[in-house]
This record gives structure tokens, C-alpha cells and sequence, in this order.
């Protein structure tokens, strides 16, 4: 395993490099053709190679996802680590660079035999992603002066903006390496493929992305700004401006900016999107929510409800499925259309809508790059808007699937350095190697350092009482928000509803009597493995057996679990409530532990996501309206209904200092 591990940061390594395509490569009228080792011809790759070499490569571009279906599908073909090496040495300085990154990462994620292979972090492979080009000229000087230092090159990071807007407060969080760098794993876990039928993938799609506003309001409220607001209507301009100062490489090709109030205009380049089109889209996906159903390709009506799911689909993940606008998942692609990339693509267009510039698409265009850009969230809180408004056409849940009887949660809290209910987050540094992705004309070692928020680790503390004469096996959810709104007054069930960040969910056995539990934030449930680094990697290949497992990738942060919080100290309430596991579980034997991280946002790879209850179960819905008891107004109120939930306040500190 460690020299197939070696094998793989090979194929990594220095994607922009010029090493010359196999012999076995050849170009004809009709396209690209190329014969593994073997001999055997393989398919046409002609739309893998549609993309130049140097320029933006996204997965919202239709054109796009042809060329990494193309390719991903000849690479899958190959039958191990060798063929598979073979087979991309042969067309990786033929394909464009990102191109060859992402099917090569899905390749490895997908395929069981190669998922025991761990691929380094993205922002070692296609660092430009990540870095300004300010920081990139800097290490290019660097080197000429010293082509051959044994000394690190060392290049510090700056988050882009001035605190001149208000908006830049947070710029630390939307350029988060992390946080970007799990959007881009997202994206390979859940791509646009006709293969992939991945259980729950519509409603994967609207609650992790529900989750990451969740998580952004309560970083703003960190700062005394607003909650996101939606964009109120495509014609309307864009107040905030985005400047990256990312390159696409090396080479100096930048990504698109935009000015600040930029009018959307139709879009007459990578493939033609009509403003007018997008309107008509979401004016019949809010009609078909209304209505309670979608009407399919022969023109039947397709139930829209969570009670029950609809031939085993609950309506949230068939509208889901219609708004990532997968052609083969949509219940009806020409008619609901393709909402969210064209979206996407509408607003990174915006700055040069018919190519007459010759300018790249803004960061808004490509996973990797697009939570860095404030309008992402702006556009996400308008698709979230009409999945909050198909949620409100849902029954409330009743008393019987919000209790669990013989089951009280008698106290909670966390503990932080052996301080109770008072969390503190600071400022960290991290490094990651430059000179592995990128080719600086020399053979010193190149660390970009990034800052980043961060906490030391803490555990969660419960008691739980087990009043039934048995074991009882539960699910324990754990949950986080803001306890004040931006007035600084408490909020309402129905306001507060969409602040809840899960923390945490995982699965546990109670004996009669008194339970004692705790739990580390290490082993969240939304949170996936620390970036593997090149340098992580080699150390791992040159040992006897190397990393056990391999990782998908797909995860929240760890150092990005907490909110920020005040330095004076900031409100916040943690909610806890336990389930019936029997109700909750999923029959089914999982065959993927290698990607079973992060399950809450990134699911299980080829298996059924592990939890029947509908995603942010109970918040999800709203207020229930209890037969036999007083009216829930707040969450609070509902914890003090049901013996199976509870509420602790708690404060998060930033440590300015630090």
C-alpha cells in the first residue's frame, strides 16, 4: 500500500507542469483518442479536451460537466493504482489542469479498489485557488533570488477587502481554506453523473447548504451585522462587490471581479442564460410547491410531501433534485430548468455577460472558490427561501415523533479546559506547500500560511435517566445557536428555526437508570479529517502499512465547528434532544467506512444516508402545536415540554489576543 500511496502523490504533484502526453496519445480530426498499455482503444475524448489548459474549469458549466463525465468515465475504467497511473499520464498534460484534479479525485473517491488511497488537500494541488496572485509573484521572486534555498520560502496570507465595509468583517470566514476546500469535496461526492444515484442527494443538497447560512448568520450576528439577506429579484444590482485577486495559475489569468451594485444581465457566452428564463423557473418551482406537486415529462403529477415520501422520496429531495437541475434527477429539467447553476453562472458572469472582454468568470462560477464571494450566500438564501416555503407546507410534528417516553435528559453542557458552558475560539496559523501544485522554477519549498479561527477541542456533557426496565438504544442530537437576534432580543420559534447548526448526531445505548455521557467535538458528526498535506502523505508511504483508511474529503472543518462569538463573550443556547434509534435507523449494511465522515452533510458513499428522519429534524418544520399542553412560542418551550430535550445556555469568547 505504501508504494501505491506514493503512486497517487505522483499523479498529484505539479498538475501544471508540461510533462508531455504518452505516445499512445494521439490527436485526430474528430478529437483526442488514446490506447492504454494494453492496447485496447478506448472511447472519444474529444469533450474532455474542449477545455484550454489555464482556464477556469466548473462543474456548473454544462459544457464543463461534459468534459469531467467524459473523462471520469475513461478513468474509471482503469482496474488498479497502476492502470490507473498509467492511463492519466497519458492525458494529463493534454486535459485542462482542474479538469485532471477532479476526475482523478473522484476516480479515487468512487472506485472501492482505490479508495484506500488518501489524495492531499486541495489547496496543495490547485493552490491558486487559495492564494492571491500577489502572494504567488511573491514566492516567484522569492525563488529567482535563491532557485536553490534549502530554507522554506514562507508567504503569509491576507483576506481581501478593508473593514472600510462592513461586509469584509467576515472575509476571514468566506475565504476560509476549509470551508472552501469542503465545498469543493462536496461537489465531487455529489456530482452531476449519470452513475451516481446517491440516497437523499436533493435534500443533501438543501440542508447542507441550509446549514452553511446557518453558520454564516451566526458568524455576522459575531459581528453585529445582519443575518444574510436574499437577493430580492435577479434585476435588482448586487450591492457588494467582489474583488478575489485569485489567478486561475501561474500564468497570471484572473478570475473575474465585480464592482459594487453590478446590474445581472443576460449572459451570451458558455452556453446563453436568460435572466427572464431563471424568473420563469422559479416562478413555476414555486408553483409546483404550492400546488403540491411537479408535473414530469409526460405530464403527470409527481406528490410533493414529506408524509409519506413519494415511492420512497420525500418531496424535499425531489425538489432538490430540480433545483441542482440534474437532467437525469429532475422530474422534469426542460420544464423546472436549471435554477441554482444557472444562477451561479448568471452572477460570475455579470462583469463581462458576453465575453467581449475575454475575462474568466468571477469565483462565484466554481466550487472551490464560491463561498468566498458574499453574493454565494445571497443566492443560496433565495433558493433556501423556497425550500423554507415547501417546508412550511408540512404538518407540524406531533407529540408522539417529538417525545421519547421513559427517556429524560436530566442535565447538559460542555466543558472547555475544565471551564463549564463557556467555550473560547482564537485566531491559529496553518502552512501548506505551494511548490507540489504549482512550479515556481526552482526546488525551494513554498508555504502559503493561512490564518484561521480556531478552538481547543471540548466535550459535550450529559445526563440522561432511563426510566424503562431495559437498555434503550437512542440517537442524541445536538444542536447550536445564537440565544439573541440582532437587536439584541430573543427570538421566536419560527425565527430562531433556521440558526440551529447541528453539532453533532450520533447513536448510543442507555441502561436503566442514571446515564453519565460525554462526547469530544472531535467526533462531530458534520466535521470531516484534518487537509492530508503532501507532506502528511509521504511520511505515511514510507511506513509498513500506511494510512488504513483513505478519506472522501467531504467535511466542515474542524477549526471551524465554533462560531466566532464576542470578545466580550456571546450568547448562544445548546440544545439537546434524544430520539428512538429503532424509529430512526436504516436497515442496511454499510459499505463504505472509508467515507462515512461528516455523515450529517456529506452522507455515506455508496450507501443509504443513516438516519430516517427528515434532515434538521426538529427544527426543519414549524412550531408543533401540542394537543395536551401549553402553545410552543420558543425552542425553549418546546424543551420543556418533552422529558427528551433540553436547553443550556452557554457563552463563546474570542480570544483577540490570540
Amino acid at each position: 500500500m505504501a508504494n501505491g500511496q506514493r503512486k497517487v502523490l505522483e499523479l498529484f504533484a505539479h498538475p501544471f507542469r508540461e510533462v508531455g502526453g504518452s505516445t499512445n496519445a494521439r490527436t485526430t480530426g474528430e478529437g483526442l483518442h488514446l490506447t492504454i498499455k494494453s492496447g485496447q482503444p478506448v472511447p472519444d475524448l474529444s469533450a474532455a479536451t474542449s477545455i484550454p489548459r489555464g482556464r477556469v474549469f466548473s462543474q456548473f458549466l454544462s459544457s464543463h460537466h461534459e468534459a469531467a463525465e467524459s473523462l471520469c468515465e475513461y478513468l474509471m475504467g482503469a482496474r488498479d493504482i497502476d492502470e490507473l497511473k498509467s492511463m492519466a499520464e497519458e492525458c494529463r498534460s493534454l486535459v485542462n489542469e482542474q479538469l485532471f484534479i477532479y476526475c482523478l479525485s473522484f476516480v479515487i473517491i468512487r472506485k472501492p479498489e482505490l479508495r484506500k488511497f488518501r489524495i492531499p488537500t486541495v489547496v496543495e494541488t490547485l493552490p491558486s485557488k487559495f492564494a492571491s496572485q500577489e502572494m504567488l509573484q511573491k514566492a516567484t521572486m522569492a525563488v529567482k533570488r535563491d532557485p536553490m534555498g534549502t530554507d522554506p520560502i514562507v508567504i503569509d496570507a491576507e483576506f481581501t477587502g478593508t473593514l472600510r465595509k462592513a461586509e469584509h468583517k467576515v472575509a476571514y470566514w468566506r475565504e476560509d481554506y476549509g470551508i472552501n476546500s469542503h465545498h469543493w469535496h462536496w461537489h465531487i461526492v455529489f456530482p452531476f453523473n449519470k452513475d451516481l444515484n446517491k440516497d437523499r442527494k436533493g435534500e443533501i443538497f438543501f440542508y447542507m447548504h441550509q446549514q452553511m447560512l446557518a453558520r454564516y448568520d451566526m458568524e455576522r450576528l459575531s459581528h453585529g451585522l445582519n443575518r444574510v439577506l436574499p437577493l430580492s429579484s435577479l434585476r435588482h444590482p448586487i450591492e457588494d462587490g467582489y474583488f478575489s485577486k485569485l489567478t486561475v495559475n501561474n500564468s497570471g489569468k484572473a478570475w473575474g471581479t465585480r464592482q459594487d451594485n453590478t446590474m445581472l444581465k443576460d449572459v451570451a457566452r458558455n452556453g446563453g442564460i436568460e435572466i427572464s428564463d431563471l424568473e420563469m423557473y422559479h416562478s413555476r418551482l414555486l408553483d409546483a410547491i404550492h400546488q403540491g406537486f411537479m408535473l414530469d415529462r409526460q405530464g403527470n403529477r409527481v406528490p410533493l410531501s414529506d408524509d409519506p415520501p413519494n415511492e420512497g422520496k420525500r418531496g424535499i429531495e425531489i425538489l432538490g433534485d430540480a433545483f441542482e437541475a440534474d437532467a437525469r434527477l429532475s422530474v422534469n429539467c426542460p420544464f423546472y430548468g436549471h435554477f441554482h447553476n444557472s444562477a451561479h453562472v448568471l452572477i460570475a458572469s455579470s462583469h463581462d455577460p458576453d465575453g467581449s472582454h475575454n475575462e474568466e468568470i468571477g469565483v462565484i462560477g466554481a466550487p472551490a472558490t464560491a463561498m468566498r464571494d458574499p453574493a454565494f450566500y445571497r443566492l443560496h438564501k433565495l433558493v433556501d427561501e423556497l425550500f423554507q416555503e415547501y417546508k412550511m407546507q408540512q404538518r407540524p410534528y406531533t407529540e408522539e415523533e417529538l417525545g421519547l417516553p421513559g427517556i429524560k435528559v436530566t442535565k447538559i453542557g460542555v466543558l472547555q479546559d475544565g471551564n463549564p458552558n463557556n467555550l473560547r475560539t482564537k485566531w491559529n496559523q496553518k502552512d501548506f506547500e505551494a511548490s507540489k501544485g504549482l512550479d515556481f522554477g526552482g526546488s525551494a519549498l513554498i508555504l502559503f500560511r493561512f490564518r484561521h479561527l480556531d478552538h481547543k477541542p471540548f466535550e459535550y456533557h450529559l445526563q440522561v435517566t432511563n426510566t424503562l426496565p431495559a437498555e434503550k438504544e437512542v440517537t442524541i442530537r445536538i444542536f447550536l445557536a445564537p440565544a439573541l437576534d440582532e437587536r439584541g432580543n430573543g427570538m421566536s420559534f419560527m425565527d430562531q428555526r433556521l440558526l440551529w447548526a447541528e453539532m453533532d448526531k450520533f447513536v448510543t445505548k442507555l441502561t436503566p437508570g442514571e446515564n453519565k455521557l460525554e462526547r469530544s467535538s472531535l467526533e462531530s458528526s458534520i466535521t470531516g479529517p484534518e487537509e492530508a498535506t503532501f507532506r502528511d502523505l509521504e511520511a505515511e508511504s514510507n511506513t509498513e502499512s500506511g494510512s488504513e483508511f483513505g478519506q472522501c474529503g467531504c467535511g466542515w472543518p474542524q477549526h471551524m465547528l465554533l462560531p466566532r462569538g464576542m470578545p466580550q463573550g456571546m450568547g448562544f443556547q445548546l440544545f439537546v434532544m434524544l430520539t428512538d434509534y429503532a424509529v430512526d435507523k436504516v436497515d442496511q449494511v454499510i459499505r463504505s467506512r472509508e467515507c462515512s465522515n461528516a455523515v450529517s452533510y456529506c452522507g455515506i458513499l455508496d450507501s443509504k444516508f443513516p438516519d430516517s428522519r427528515p434532515m434538521g429534524f426538529p427544527f426543519d418544520r414549524m412550531n408543533p402545536h401540542l394537543i395536551n399542553g401549553p402553545r410552543i412560542e420558543t425552542a425553549g418551550d418546546m424543551a420543556s415540554q418533552f422529558d427528551n430535550m433540553l436547553m443550556e445556555d452557554i457563552k463563546i469568547t474570542f480570544d483577540e489576543t490570540s
